[in-house]
């Protein structure tokens, strides 16, 4: 049984391999009762890998074995300890494995001006990481009041996400109403603060893309799982932050099943 996924249906067939790679599906007559069912691997739709105390390579080992094949990743945290050099060095360990990485450019480094951080990313360093092929988005705009008072630093960041055609990833806990709304149309297209079907229905309707959370801290599964069944398309599933302890035991597998 083959899940097809933008065909919306499942089908009988062949799944034919070449070279340990899937080549071709291919759709039979059923021929017996009770065959087993094959999707496409999971993507954890917003992750700091660094939280899994574990290098890309290792997180991986430990990811694909819950059928997740590809993530979307925030190098948040090695940026605020090593700057452009730790984000080059997760690019680089991911390239040794066949898992899937999609990296971003953190886009708040250090996080607040308040905290005593290794390194500083300013708008040149974001705008030289978004020109990489291998940098596939802004990372989370965690500097909501910047976006909503037109922080020099803070837009030509999102300017140059634009300049390159990249999205914009967000983050902006308890964000209501006309603030909401000035802050995606900025240009921020995901959210994966919202801890009330309230909050989250407000940014759908806004436009916004809404990732439910269930990680090794913050947890909103059961809070925003209602709005799936209607906004499925506008809706994804993502971690945060794993802890490699709870990685060993399930991932983006375990959101599935309840869901």
């Amino acid at each position: 049984n083959i899940v097809d996924i933008p065909g919306k249906k499942i089908f009988y067939g062949h799944v034919n391999v070449k070279e340990g790679k899937i080549s071709s599906l291919e759709p039979t007559e059923p021929s017996r009762s009770g065959a087993a069912f094959i999707l496409p691997g999971f993507i954890d739709s917003h992750v700091h890998v660094e939280s899994s105390m574990l290098a890309p390579s290792e997180f991986a080992k430990l990811a694909v074995v819950h059928g997740t094949t590809g993530t979307i990743s925030d190098p948040h945290e090695i940026a605020n300890v090593c700057g452009m050099d730790g984000v080059k060095f997760m690019i680089e360990n991911g390239k040794t494995v066949p898992f899937k990485f999609h990296f971003g450019a953190p886009s708040c480094v250090p996080a607040t001006i308040f905290e005593t951080a290794g390194a500083a990313l300013l708008s040149d360093e974001v705008e030289a990481l978004l020109a990489m092929p291998e940098i596939n988005y802004l990372s989370e705009m965690m500097n909501f009041p910047g976006v909503l008072f037109a922080d020099e630093e803070v837009m030509k960041k999102i300017a140059a996400a634009k300049k390159y055609n990249k999205p914009v990833d967000g983050h902006a806990p308890g964000l209501r109403g006309a603030d909401a709304k000035k802050y995606i149309d900025a240009g921020i297209s995901t959210d994966h603060e919202c801890f009330t079907a309230d909050e989250a229905l407000e940014k759908l309707q806004y436009g916004m893309k809404i990732l439910i959370r269930e990680g090794s801290a913050a947890k909103n599964f059961e809070a925003l799982i209602p709005l799936l069944e209607e906004h499925y398309e506008n809706m994804m599933f993502c971690s945060d932050d794993k802890h490699p302890d709870s990685l060993e035991l399930s991932h983006i597998n375990q959101l599935c099943a309840r869901a």
